[in-house]
C-alpha cells in the first residue's frame, strides 16, 4: 500500500507482514508448485505464531481487531511470495473465521476460531458444486433434520484446502420446497468427520499446493448449533462472506503481481541490446510504465474500498459495487501486468529461470475464483443503476443533460 497514506502503526504492521513473507522458504514455494506438498501446515502455523492470521478478527478470539485498510496492507505483503499461500491465508483466517465470529455459536468460536488463528487447526469453504459455480443458489447439496442434528449429502468442488482442512463451511439446501432460493439454504460448519471425504485433488494450471479438491459429503451428521445464522439463514452468511472473498482477493492479487514488475524492472535495466539497456527503448519501457500505472490504480481502488467499509458511511449497495469493481479491475490489471512483464523479458521470461511464468499461471485464477469477473460486472451494473436513480432523487446536483443547444426539444427525446 502507498507509504504516504499509512500511519506509523500501519507501517509497522506492513513491515511485520514483509518479514513473514521474507521468511517463507523457497523450497516450500517450489515444492507446492511441483505438487509435492498439498497443504503447507507449517506456513499457517508460522503465521499463527506471528499473529498474522485474522487481522480483522476481534482480539478476544486471537485476532488483531483491526480494519479493512490494515487487512489490505497485510494481504498485499502476504501475496508477494506465493499466490497459493495467500489463498490459504485468506480462506481460513479471513473468510471462515469472519463467518463464525459474526454468525456462529460460542462453541464454534472456541473450538474453531481461537485455535485456527494460532495455526493449530485449518478451515476451508465449500461453495462451488459440480453442476455449477456462479449459480450458487441452485445448489444440490442438501441437509435433512434428524432429531437435534442435520444429515448432509452432496459434493463440493474446487475447494481450496479440501486436502488438509479440519473444518469446512458448507452451504446446503435445508428447505427444498421453498420457492425463494434465498430462504432455503443454510451455512453449516462441518468438521472432518465420518462421511467427509476428499474425493479428488485437481491438477491445476497454477496456484498449486493448496489441496484444491472435490469434497464428498455422505450422510454427514452435524448438530443444529453448527448452523451459522440458524437454519435457512445461509443467504446472509453468503452476502457477508463475499466481502472478504472478493476484496481480500483483490488485495492479495496486488501483492502477487508486484514482483513481476520488480523483476522486469531489474532485468530491463541490465539487459542490453543494440548497445544500450532495453529499458531505454520505448517499446519496453512503456510496458513497464503501464504496469506501474495499473498497479497504482489497483492499489488506489482497493484502499478506497477498504476505507469505505471502515468508515461505515457507505451504503451496502455502494460497498457491493466497489468490492466488485476492486475484484474485477485488480485481477484484470494484474493479468495485463504479468503478461507485459513477461513480454519485455522475452524468451527468458517463459522459462523457470525467473518466477514470471509461475506468476502468470497463478494470476489467471484470480479472474475466475470467488465469483467470476462477469458476475462482478453484473453486480456493478445492478448497483450502479440503482444508486444513480437514488442520487437523482436525493441530491441537488446540476442537470448537465440540459447543457445542450437544443436540449429543450423534447419531441426529439424519444425512448419508446
Amino acid at each position: 500500500m502507498f507509504d504516504f497514506i499509512l500511519t506509523e502503526e500501519q507501517k509497522k504492521l506492513r513491515d511485520e507482514a514483509r518479514e513473514f513473507s521474507k521468511w517463507v522458504p523457497k523450497d516450500l514455494i517450489l515444492a507446492m508448485d511441483r505438487e509435492e506438498i498439498q497443504f503447507p501446515k507449517e506456513y499457517l502455523k508460522e503465521a499463527g505464531k506471528r499473529n498474522l492470521l485474522g487481522i480483522r478478527i476481534p482480539k478476544e478470539f486471537g485476532g488483531r481487531g483491526l480494519g479493512w485498510v490494515e487487512n489490505a496492507i497485510v494481504a498485499e505483503e502476504i501475496g508477494v511470495p506465493s499466490y497459493s499461500l495467500a489463498c490459504l491465508w485468506g480462506v481460513g483466517a479471513d473468510i471462515v473465521c469472519d463467518a463464525i465470529v459474526e454468525f456462529g455459536c460460542d462453541e464454534l468460536k472456541e473450538e474453531v476460531v481461537k485455535p485456527l488463528l494460532k495455526g493449530e487447526v485449518y478451515a476451508a469453504e465449500g461453495l462451488t458444486e459440480p453442476r455449477g459455480g456462479s449459480d450458487f443458489f441452485g445448489a444440490k447439496t442438501y441437509a435433512v433434520k434428524d432429531g437435534d442434528d442435520w444429515i448432509i449429502n452432496g459434493s463440493k468442488r474446487f475447494i481450496v484446502g479440501a486436502e488438509g482442512a479440519d473444518w469446512f463451511l458448507v452451504y446446503a439446501v435445508t428447505d427444498r420446497d421453498n420457492p425463494d432460493p434465498h430462504k432455503r439454504i443454510t451455512a453449516f460448519m462441518v468438521p472432518r468427520t465420518k462421511g467427509v471425504e476428499t474425493e479428488y485433488i485437481y491438477g491445476l494450471m497454477g496456484v498449486r499446493g493448496g489441496g484444491a479438491g472435490r469434497l464428498k459429503l455422505d450422510n454427514v451428521r452435524v448438530p443444529e448449533r453448527y448452523a451459522l445464522n440458524g437454519i435457512n439463514g445461509g443467504y446472509e452468511v453468503f452476502k457477508r462472506m463475499m466481502i472478504p472473498e472478493r476484496l481480500g482477493t483483490a488485495a492479495m492479487t496486488i501483492g502477487s503481481v508486484r514482483p513481476a514488475i520488480e523483476i522486469a524492472t531489474k532485468y530491463t535495466s541490465r539487459r542490453k541490446a543494440f548497445g544500450r539497456e532495453i529499458a531505454k527503448f520505448e517499446a519496453v519501457g512503456f510496458k513497464v510504465a503501464d504496469s506501474v500505472m495499473l498497479l497504482d490504480a489497483a492499489r488506489g481502488l482497493v484502499y478506497s474500498t477498504a476505507l469505505a467499509i471502515d468508515s461505515g458511511n457507505a451504503s451496502p449497495g455502494r460497498v457491493r459495487r466497489m468490492i466488485s469493481e476492486s475484484k474485477k479491475f485488480v485481477t484484470e490489471a494484474a493479468w495485463e501486468i504479468a503478461n507485459k512483464c513477461m513480454q519485455v523479458m522475452g524468451g527468458i521470461g517463459y522459462t523457470d529461470i525467473y518466477p514470471i511464468e509461475r506468476i502468470v499461471r497463478d494470476i489467471r485464477l484470480s479472474m475466475i475464483w470467488v465469483g467470476t469477473n462477469e458476475i462482478m460486472q453484473l453486480i456493478i451494473q445492478h448497483e450502479w443503476y440503482k444508486e444513480f436513480w437514488q442520487k437523482v432523487v436525493k441530491e441537488n446536483v446540476r442537470n448537465v443533460e440540459m447543457d445542450a443547444a437544443n436540449a429543450h426539444r423534447e419531441d426529439e427525446k424519444v425512448f419508446e
